[in-house]
């Protein structure tokens, strides 16, 4: 889908930003370029549409040549993400997110269908698209600009460190939520990063980079496991390293695949029922299909409600998710960021799957600390 041939920059004085690439990738990954500042990962990733213009080599889009494209069309082919967000304050979130649909003379219903099906792709309420972006916070924003980048349907996006400016509770919510994004919709992504942890969550194979060349690609664990030199293996931290070498390392090797969860159409009376029976304060939501719609606790059921009221009416719709293949290191930053008891597993369909908790982790703390050592305690007595 996308090739890199003995592509190179260089500016003035000669110097090289980017030295002789070779490169394909294809349709449907998810790219994230890293490297230490001013190693070219944010060069290349502009040389695709021509932000950058290459000095030598060539790079195809479906086998046609960027340089021999109209400019116009070229960007407005590739969706864009970048960390300043971009929203024009004078428009409304629905007017921001259909501003490329409407220079390609798209109708106003296509524009309009467009920005309700995509709101409701991040779970944002579609009263938020008659809303100024000055009304919405920085992550909301944030989500915005990603739907603007979808909104003309491009197979490739190109995020220049899109959520490098939020917080770190908001930034881990939107990592988990546009890769899910992503493989729902399987579009072609070039994400730059300075955050290692960042580009092992994200990415489908990582490229790690310096003085303008690619010194290393591969998938997260292939990269983690098998680092090629010693600038990489710094780059990486050997705190990740260590993990790498552990035996369990996902969140699906240690998850509980039964956790307790309860129907949207069931009543509150129903719900406190089943949460006596199994000695439990909160419900995870489901629907029919077993997909993951909300959380459910106490707190939300002693405010004086009718206790016919159907669940879905109460339940909170913020919470927060992880896949199986989620690396047991983030699934542990969520738990300990957010102060949560436990995070929910899913699908990428986000059907339920299974539930993590605090005593999970702390089970493999006490294992990876004190287990082997106890092993040997054992054997010698």
């Amino acid at each position: 889908m996308l090739e890199f041939k003995n592509v190179s920059k260089i500016y003035a004085g000669g110097k090289k930003a980017v030295d002789n690439l070779d490169l394909h990738i294809n349709a449907g990954e998810f790219i994230v370029f890293i490297g230490p500042s001013g190693c070219g990962k944010t060069t290349t990733m502009k040389m695709i549409n021509r932000l950058v213009k290459p000095t030598e080599g060539k790079i195809l889009i479906n086998g046609e040549n960027i340089m021999e494209k109209n400019i116009v069309q070229l960007r407005r082919s590739i969706g864009y993400v970048i960390q300043q967000i971009g929203l024009f304050p004078h428009m409304t979130i629905r007017e921001n997110i259909a501003l490329v649909p409407r220079l390609m003379k798209k109708s106003v219903d296509e524009r309009n269908n467009k920005a309700d099906e995509l709101i409701e792709l991040v779970n944002m309420p579609k009263e938020f698209l008659d809303r100024y972006p000055h009304e919405l916070s920085g992550g909301q924003q944030q989500r915005i600009g990603v739907l603007r980048a979808l909104a003309a349907d491009p197979p490739l996006i190109l995020m220049d460190e899109p959520f490098g400016a939020l917080d770190p509770i908001t930034r881990d919510s939107l990592q988990a939520e546009f890769k899910h994004l992503q493989r729902t919709l399987g579009k072609t992504i070039i994400f730059v990063t300075h955050d290692m942890d960042e580009a092992i969550k994200l990415a489908d194979r990582i490229v790690i980079m310096k003085d303008g060349k690619i010194v290393q690609m591969g998938t997260p664990d292939e990269i983690l496991r098998d680092p090629a030199n010693e600038f990489v293996e710094d780059f990486i931290g050997k705190d990740r390293l260590l993990q790498a070498q552990q035996r369990i390392q996902t969140v699906g090797q240690i998850m509980n695949p039964n956790p307790v969860s309860f129907k949207t159409e069931g009543t509150l009376s129903q719900a406190v029922q089943l949460m006596r029976e199994r000695r439990v304060d909160s419900l995870l939501v489901v629907d029919e299909n077993n997909v993951l719609k909300g959380l459910l606790n106490v707190e939300m059921i002693d405010r004086g409600r009718n206790m016919e009221t159907q669940v879905k009416e109460v339940m909170s719709t913020e919470l927060t998710v992880v896949q199986e293949d989620t690396l047991l290191r983030e699934a542990t930053r969520n738990i300990l960021i957010r102060g949560l008891k436990y995070v929910a597993v899913v699908d990428e369909d986000r059907r339920l799957v299974g539930l993590i908790t605090r005593t999970n982790l702390v089970d493999i703390v006490y294992d990876s600390i004190w287990g082997e050592s106890e092993e040997q305690t054992l054997g010698q007595v």
